[in-house]
């Protein structure tokens, strides 16, 4: 019999690692190829992962709850054929100790040379991305947000991956830092506990901790304790980052969209039968973003420490309210590419998959501008926080009837208009307030100018 390794397969460029929600097949079971044999979940997004080839699951490797890096063998299935190159030899992982762990990956043939060879950057990579479990190993070791951001990385675009902050970690205990600042890096007691290698690696600071300690607060009366589901954590720790990261400025503009929205009410009925699509206002919305992007094209960027990334393709974000009441913000890519009817139907497809589970991880990747119709609930407005690495996001509010004043021929009047709030939120540091403030307006420019005689 040939033994099939499974592996947790690679889900976009930015996810380097899943967590195992549930193993669905157990030990023993027959397989058929594609059929589902485990859930995974990033930081982006749940699926289910289908099997390679059929046969019998012979091998589980990790438990439910594991964080494994992509490309890592996570099961073993045997089947009928006999194919001596079909399998390499598995075993289930063994326990090593924290020290034998790090130093295999500092030893090994694929040892990260920048991190040897300079250590620390001259300058923090402020705004640099990191995976959740980089950032939870620099939690555990005490590794300040400065301290983090001067740890080269070899990962795609520079990003510090699992082997650069362990090997870090190694190199920091030896007392062989290199680099800028190299000795004020505190040293650490490596614990020679076992562990298995897809927990934390844990070490012990000598020093004071860097973070600050976890204030304990007591609760009186009568309530309710909920613990937080995955995505909520996920959702927490990134606005909790994005607020760090960037300082957020927010810019408002009230925009007349009566011709709007009098030529959606006339052509909506019209809009479904020739195109299947129902027409709501985000892909209007979406429209006018694309043509101000357009119009100032800085407002499309990404840092990358000193460094501004502009991206020249628009791949608009549209933020989706969950059944769980959760958020997820699947990609329109280049959104300015097409007409009404196609962001219509791009924007129905993304919230009809992301309200059943159904998205991809391709379909959460790339955004370089976010918009979030807060209007949909109610609210008027609102200060929508940056989705990171991004630079600027949009919330759009609720179109309410308003009495308002117009200038005529003959005379200033009173009349009866559909009017909303834009919000404009912007990272600070490359987004003054001159351009952010300048673009919401030409958004709300470009939504009131909506010609009413348009043909559908």
């Amino acid at each position: 019999m040939a033994r099939v390794e499974m592996v947790m397969p690679k889900m976009g460029e930015s996810i380097m690692e899943a967590t195992i929600l549930k193993w669905t097949k157990k030990i023993g079971d027959v397989i058929e190829t594609d059929e589902s044999i485990l859930e995974i979940a990033t930081d982006k997004v749940d699926s289910e992962v289908p099997s390679p080839s059929g046969g019998t699951l012979a091998e589980i490797l990790f438990p439910e709850g594991a964080v494994v890096p992509v490309g890592t063998v996570i099961a073993v299935l045997e089947t009928n054929a006999t194919n001596n190159t079909a399998s390499k030899t598995n075993t289930k992982p063994e326990l090593t100790t924290n020290k034998e762990v790090i130093s295999k990956i500092a030893s090994s043939s694929d040892a990260l040379q920048p991190v040897l060879t300079n250590l620390l950057l001259e300058k923090p990579q402020s705004g640099r991305f990191y995976s959740p479990l980089v950032m939870n190993i620099a939690k555990e070791e005490g590794i300040s947000t400065d301290e983090l951001d001067r740890i080269p990385g070899t990962g795609n675009e520079g990003r510090v991956t699992k082997k650069d902050i362990l090997q870090y970690l190694e190199l920091k205990k030896a007392g062989n830092l290199t680099g800028t600042n190299a000795s004020t890096v505190p040293p650490v007691i490596q614990l020679d506990k076992p562990v298995n290698n897809t927990q934390k690696i844990v070490t012990e600071s000598v020093a004071t901790p860097v973070s600050t300690p976890k204030k304990s607060f007591s609760f009186n009366g009568n309530f309710e304790i909920i613990e937080m589901d995955r995505m909520r954590k996920v959702i927490a720790e990134n606005m909790l980052y994005s607020k760090q990261t960037s300082p957020h400025v927010t810019s408002f503009v009230e925009a007349d969209v009566t011709n709007l929205v009098l030529w959606r009410e006339k052509n909506k009925s019209i809009f479904e039968k020739k195109y299947g699509e129902k027409l709501t206002f985000t892909p209007m919305f979406v429209e006018a973003v694309c043509k101000a992007i357009r119009d100032l094209p800085m407002v499309n960027i990404s840092v990358d420490g000193d460094k501004i990334i502009v991206k020249k393709d628009i791949n608009i974000g549209v933020a989706v309210a969950l059944p769980t009441n959760n958020l997820i913000v699947p990609t329109l890519r280049r959104a300015d590419k097409l007409n009404l009817a196609g962001l219509a139907a791009s924007v129905n497809d993304l919230a009809n998959r992301a309200r059943i589970n159904k998205l991809s991880f391709t379909d959460l990747e790339d955004g370089t501008f976010t918009i979030s119709n807060v209007g949909t609930f109610g609210n008027v407005m609102g200060t929508p926080i940056i989705m990171q690495p991004q630079c600027a996001v949009l919330a759009t509010g609720a179109i309410r009837k308003k009495p308002a004043v117009l200038e005529t021929p003959t005379g200033d009047v009173i009349a009866i208009r559909h009017l909303m709030f834009l919000s404009h939120s912007y990272d600070h540091r490359v987004i003054d307030g001159a351009l952010g403030g300048t673009f919401v307006r030409r958004v709300a420019d470009y939504l009131e100018a909506w010609d009413i005689n348009r043909e559908v």
